[in-house]
């Protein structure tokens, strides 16, 4: 029994799936208000599918790349509640949402990013292959050996390489919580695959700047 969720988007998104079948899923469209909003839709989420927090066996949560403060939220509740349940919570990063159910030809998998930039990381069977890059979709990117393209502008990036591509509507998959499910189930149920804490994963800097009123001086007493 795996309760899966997600906040590194513009939505709050939850799935309870037992083996393979999906027993409830919720989600809600929003730009904020996901630290407030995903406990209670957690508590819905296993009302719906009719069991309770002890009933669960792991945790599948959404680890980004995507909205930094979203993608903290989802990732400290699950290290909580794994902490507090004395159960496992396997992070699933939106690369490997987005190339579920693909071949076992390398895929190249792009991600939305501010200024009309992209997250590009290449996945072999659902794996991750190198690091994730920043990207601009505009420029010719090298593909290494990716054989298609899957994600967002994707026909623009892989038609300078002539490779396959298939455009998605990103972020926001209306499965997300239940990809994150199905790939949590997979990677617990590979016995030589440790399990550690997830974590959030960032390509890039915050957009922080450093405060402009100078430091209060301390005084001696």
């Amino acid at each position: 029994m795996i309760l899966a969720f997600d906040t590194s988007g513009p939505c709050c998104a939850a799935a309870l799936m037992q083996g393979d079948k999906v027993l409830a899923t919720l989600t809600e469209q929003m730009a904020r208000g996901q630290a407030e909003r995903l406990m209670p839709l957690l508590e819905e989420t296993l009302a719906a599918g009719g069991t309770t927090w002890g009933d669960l066996d792991a945790l599948g949560v959404g680890i980004g790349p995507g909205n930094f403060t979203g993608t903290r939220i989802a990732v400290s509740a699950a290290r909580g509640l794994a902490l507090g349940l004395g159960i496992p919570a396997i992070g699933v990063s939106m690369f490997q949402a987005v190339a579920l159910d693909q071949t076992l030809a390398p895929v190249a998998v792009t991600l939305p990013a501010p200024r009309d930039r992209a997250y590009l990381q290449t996945l072999i069977a659902g794996e991750p292959v190198g690091d994730p890059r920043l990207i601009d979709p505009s420029d010719d990117v090298p593909l290494g050996d990716a054989k298609v393209v899957i994600g967002h502008r994707a026909s623009e990036i892989a038609a300078r390489s002539g490779l396959e591509a298939r455009d998605l509507d990103l972020p926001g998959l209306p499965d997300l919580a239940c990809r994150i499910a199905r790939i949590a189930a997979r990677l617990l149920a590979d016995p030589g695959r440790g399990h550690h804490r997830p974590a959030p994963l960032y390509v890039r800097p915050a957009d922080a700047a450093p405060p402009s009123d100078p430091p209060p001086v301390i005084l001696d007493a």
